[in-house]
């Protein structure tokens, strides 16, 4: 089962609001997918970035792949551990490997993303298909 104090995306991202701040990251069923990332492109404090527009890129033995962001705002913050620490995302996806932060301009978004039943669900129809 998923984390249930965090919204997700169909794009596999998560999202966790905290003291006005939204932390992004992927789920652990995107980065089991990716398998091993060995390098993350971040954002830069202060980027702007729209509801569903990329604002990271992550690199792994087996591809490259797009961050997107569930809602827009600034980027308030980014995980400057992963440029030397890549695989906390494989290893750590709810904690120590999120990506970015965001100042949303509106939480209204969240709440049409999916809660961790709904996503878990979601997944199993995608590992059906």
């Amino acid at each position: 089962m998923y984390p249930t104090d965090v919204r997700y995306t169909k794009t596999h991202e998560w999202a966790r609001l905290e003291d006005g701040m939204v932390t992004i990251g992927i789920t652990s069923y995107a980065s089991e997918e990716l398998s091993d990332i060995v390098y993350v492109e971040l954002p830069d404090v202060g980027d702007t970035v729209e509801e569903g527009g990329a604002f990271a890129t992550l690199e792994s033995v087996k591809a490259v792949s797009e961050v997107y962001s569930p809602m827009a705002g600034v980027i308030g913050g980014a995980n400057l551990q992963l440029q030397d620490e890549p695989g906390l995302i494989n290893e750590e996806p709810y904690g120590k490997g999120w990506i970015a932060k965001l100042k949303p301009g509106d939480t209204a978004p969240l709440d049409d993303l999916m809660d961790a039943e709904a996503y878990d669900k979601y997944v199993e129809s995608e590992r059906g298909a």
